[in-house]
């Protein structure tokens, strides 16, 4: 019951992070321009949303018995290390975004993976002054992040070929959260003679989809390319001593966090 609460909270959340990405595709903007401001009118009404799962999340394991004051403080300190990771600037466009992500839902399961995902992006936008309406959709698309690492399989038996994967896992992510996130302002943005590389209402998914990849590979894809490879890097040297303290707190102090 238990599993299947944790499991309706987060597809609740996934879902509304989903149809947010989307939904201008199918309510297509009154007006696309260069300069467009993409979800200025929703995306307060989308992060509180969105806070209020990540409350729930919290609430209902709380209740459930699954979640202590131990789990709260590692959730805390963990969402402030990972803000603190994100604002430290690094070459050519890397930021250490999915490190404890990537290593918290692996070890520590989905939901556990999807908060500190979320939350340490609201919190290093917070410190940071980035506020803005791109916020929400950072924290889906990082929440993401934990919430699908919780799906790889464990393999601690074989360490070397946990690293490897781990490693495998921070590169493509580096690449696919660069391709979600454009999609938060892409439907709005349009500029007279570069047609082939915007979105217009009514030109069908094939064509979406052929514009949107010459979009990404002249916009953003070399940047992308510098976030996937520091953080494949970074879990490829520091996974294994991090992975090993992640599963020693959880022996240690009786860590019964949402498990895979």
């Amino acid at each position: 019951m238990r599993r299947l609460l944790n499991g309706l909270i987060l597809g609740a959340a996934s879902l509304i992070g989903v149809v947010s990405f989307l939904y201008p595709f199918y309510h297509p903007p009154k007006q696309q321009a260069a300069n467009a401001l993409a979800h200025g009118s929703d995306s307060l009404f989308v992060l509180g949303l969105l806070i209020v799962f990540c409350l729930v999340a919290v609430l209902g394991n709380l209740e459930a018995s699954r979640f202590n004051s131990k789990m709260v403080a590692a959730l805390g300190v963990l969402t402030a290390v990972n803000a603190v990771l994100r604002a430290v600037p690094g070459p050519a466009g890397f930021a250490a975004i999915f490190f404890l992500p990537v290593l918290v839902g692996y070890v520590y399961g989905p939901t556990f993976g999807f908060l500190l995902g979320a939350l340490s992006l609201l919190v290093s936008a917070l410190i940071g002054g980035g506020i803005g309406p791109w916020v929400p959709y950072q924290m889906f698309a990082s929440g993401w992040v934990g919430l699908t690492s919780s799906w790889l399989p464990d393999l601690r038996r074989w360490w070397r070929v946990e690293v490897v994967m781990l490693s495998f896992w921070g590169l493509m992510w580096g690449f696919v959260f660069g391709a979600i996130m454009n999609l938060w302002f892409w439907p709005y943005a349009f500029a007279s003679g570069q047609e082939s590389i915007y979105w217009q209402p009514g030109i069908g998914l094939i064509e979406t989809l052929k514009r949107y990849a010459v979009f990404y590979g002249l916009t953003s894809l070399w940047w992308d390319v510098g976030r996937a490879g520091g953080n494949a890097l970074l879990l490829l040297f520091f996974a294994a001593p991090v992975v090993k303290l992640l599963r020693r707190f959880k022996r240690r102090f009786h860590f019964e966090p949402w498990r895979k």
